[in-house]
């Protein structure tokens, strides 16, 4: 009998990312359909690749090496498009990796598990949508340049489960909360209901995934009856590499579990001072 960590090993080894996706979802629906009925799928252990198979297009370069987006123009839109699907196609493959990576080998209950098939099934949607609104505008997946440092945070978590999740839902895929506004202002703007209603999905469910992150750090960090904000930021410092950049949607965040004491002295300007109320 197959296991769920083979399962998500199976994903992250498929290359094209419409097969992959569409292997995500049947293997989320599987897991879906263990856990409502019974038996279970057992988690197992897995020795998942430390670089998930990947396309042969888009091209993969460097930060500095990637062309400028004007999203003021048709072919930025389309740019702007294309990155976003390239990111959601990464998220599929950290959400199996950390079922296929920590899978068994961390003792965490069920939920652990079904939270995280839960947003690599959401992931895959989230491409697939985001396909379709590059065909409606003439173009593809794989048509131009995408990012290739994003898989950097996996590979240097790969045997910190905490680090992990500090860094991949908490700092990553919060940064989403931030910017997905604007970017579904720019295309109410242009017209663009098709990539609107995506857009909107992928904010709706996002915090989902930002939730799951902040869910299990905590849990962790109860566990070993350690400061989660201060474990968090050593984490970020560690492994991020960077600093975090305001503005932050701080409403957002604190719904999805992470206060701005968290994030804000990872900032260069350090935490705000806050403003006085006025005298009555």
């Amino acid at each position: 009998m197959t296991t769920l960590t083979q399962m998500a090993t199976d994903v992250l080894t498929t290359a094209d990312g419409h097969a992959k996706t569409a292997l995500s979802r049947r293997y989320a629906a599987l897991w879906r359909t263990s856990r409502e009925t019974g038996p279970t799928i057992p988690i197992g252990t897995a020795n998942p690749p430390m670089q998930p198979a990947r396309p042969e297009r888009p091209e993969l370069l460097s930060p500095r090496d990637m062309p400028k987006r004007r999203p003021g123009s048709e072919p930025g839109r389309i740019a702007l498009l294309h990155a976003v699907a390239h990111i959601e196609l990464n998220a599929v493959d950290l959400h199996w990796d950390i079922i296929a990576r920590f899978g068994g080998r961390v003792d965490f209950p069920l939920g652990f598990y079904d939270d995280w098939v839960k947003s690599a099934d959401e992931e895959s949607k989230h491409f697939n949508l985001l396909t379709d609104c590059l065909k409606a505008l003439g173009s593809h997946y794989g048509a131009l340049p995408a990012h290739a440092g994003m898989w950097r945070a996996a590979e240097d978590t790969a045997r910190d489960i905490l680090g992990r999740l500090a860094v991949v839902p908490m700092v990553l895929e919060a940064r989403g909360l931030d910017v997905t506004p604007g970017m579904i202002d720019l295309f109410k703007k242009t017209g663009n209901a098709r990539a609107v209603e995506a857009l909107e999905i992928i904010y709706s469910e996002e915090v989902h995934h930002v939730a799951y992150g902040s869910k299990w750090f905590h849990f962790l960090c109860g566990r070993e009856n350690i400061d989660p904000t201060e474990t968090f930021q050593r984490l970020v410092k560690k492994y991020f590499h960077s600093t975090l950049k305001p503005p932050f949607n701080e409403e957002k965040r604190a719904e999805a579990g992470i206060p701005p004491d968290f994030y804000w002295p990872l900032t260069d300007e350090g935490m705000p001072v806050p403003r006085e109320m006025p005298a009555d």
